[in-house]
């Protein structure tokens, strides 16, 4: 499993959101750098995206919602920003989303 994850949960729908597009960042030096893409599998889920440990410092996850709304919902993409830091814990970074909302925590 990789050292960061995540899972998207459709919280109008009450199902977990499949097939959606999702860019891992780093910050490097003042630059983002692409470290890891994936979709969503059929449980919501991507769980190994990373060849690598994580290293500490600060990360992004953007989450290409446009498609999955049907270009309907108000947030095409949902970027959340975190820190890693503590590069042997594992890092869960979960979104619950709708159309109008989302929100998001650090999981186990």
């Amino acid at each position: 499993m990789s050292p960061i994850t995540t899972h998207v949960l459709d919280t109008a729908k009450g199902c977990p959101a499949t097939n959606i597009p999702v860019i891992l960042e780093h910050l490097n030096n003042g630059k983002w750098v692409i470290i890891a893409e994936g979709i969503t599998n059929n449980d919501g889920r991507i769980m190994d995206w990373m060849n690598s440990d994580a290293i500490v410092g600060e990360y992004r996850i953007s989450f290409q919602t446009a498609k999955y709304h049907n270009d309907k919902g108000f947030f095409p993409c949902v970027t959340i920003n975190f820190l890693v830091a503590n590069q042997e814990q594992h890092y869960h970074v979960p979104l619950l989303l709708s159309p109008f909302s989302f929100s998001t925590y650090r999981g186990s």
